[in-house]
């Protein structure tokens, strides 16, 4: 029996809390309040979400193994992928165990579909001669016109009916074979003509970057000392940080500690929290400069998101 869910949020950390087994870490780097909508589709053998944000971020997505995940852009050009700005029917297929850093300019609407692997595998024998299996790092992958339209499709009519809420086993079964059938004709598109190796490699420098900001995140960092445990030089840090979030990694490591003290202010209660606290617990030593930075990176002062009502 197909299943349905709706969730809409108003802030990063209960929306990436939304996916369940997914682990998506957002940064937002726009101004206003964050919204967003996950509308879900479970069937027999596949999950389909249409994900709705309306601000721009970065977000590092790493998904579980034991099933196989394809993501893709509702928007034409809206999404980017690890460095690669996705038109319009290009398919993302996720490398089992390898984290995905993805980048939005705008309000932003995106699709994920995951299936097991032996659901795949078997499909994929039936339809195309040849069995698909999930990659070890992630491929680009841009199917032909038709193929794409007709996955798309499909894809809009299985959100429309997961709005409904009601969806008859007949009429499930029927759209879940139509749209397995579109996403393995789609998985056996050719890689797009970027350079698969240099993404893996650069890939490789982010997720070591993202670990040793984890790691350290209570202290104050240098770029030298970040790039020694890295293993690489500050050239190439910062030749990845563009390609793949479109700043350097100063700020984008700035923009990280900013999140995250938002983050805290919108959970705190203001009775017994000051500002100049949680900047000092972020590594913002100087008040002033931290105030004037937040506020024109989140369109408001740090103290109108203190007064606002605590967050669970």
């Amino acid at each position: 029996m197909a299943e349905t869910c709706i969730l809409t949020f108003g802030d990063p950390d209960s929306y990436s809390a939304g996916f369940a087994d997914a682990c998506i870490n957002l940064t937002i780097t726009g101004a206003g309040d964050f919204k967003a909508r996950l509308t879900r589709l479970k069937l027999k053998d596949l999950e389909v979400s249409l994900c709705c944000e309306n601000l721009p971020r970065f977000a590092c997505v790493s998904l579980p193994t034991e099933r196989t995940f394809l993501s893709f852009p509702v928007d034409a050009d809206s999404l980017i992928s690890d460095g690669f700005t996705l038109r319009s029917g290009d398919v993302v297929l996720h490398g089992r165990g390898r984290p995905t850093h993805q980048q939005t300019n705008g309000a932003c609407q995106w699709g994920l579909i995951a299936l097991s692997p032996g659901v795949l595998g078997s499909c994929s024998k039936a339809l195309t001669g040849r069995t698909i299996t999930p990659p070890h790092t992630s491929k680009i992958l841009r199917p032909a016109p038709a193929e794409a339209l007709r996955f798309q499709r499909l894809f809009a009519k299985a959100c429309r009916l997961a709005e409904r809420q009601k969806l008859a086993p007949e009429a499930a079964r029927a759209l879940e074979r139509e749209l397995l059938h579109a996403t393995i004709n789609c998985l056996a598109a050719n890689e797009t003509g970027d350079n698969p190796k240099t993404r893996l490699h650069h890939g490789a420098v982010i997720a070591r970057f993202e670990e040793a900001i984890s790691k350290r995140f209570d202290q104050k960092l240098s770029m030298s000392a970040l790039c020694a445990e890295i293993g690489v030089p500050e050239r190439t840090l910062r030749m990845c940080c563009t390609e793949f979030f479109g700043v350097s990694p100063t700020r984008y490591l700035l923009l990280r500690r900013l999140n995250k003290a938002r983050a805290a202010l919108r959970r705190a209660d203001p009775s017994t929290t000051s500002v100049s606290e949680v900047a000092r617990n972020h590594q913002f030593l100087e008040l002033g400069r931290f105030a004037v930075t937040y506020r024109i990176t989140f369109g408001e002062s740090p103290s109108v998101t203190l007064q606002q009502a605590p967050q669970s």
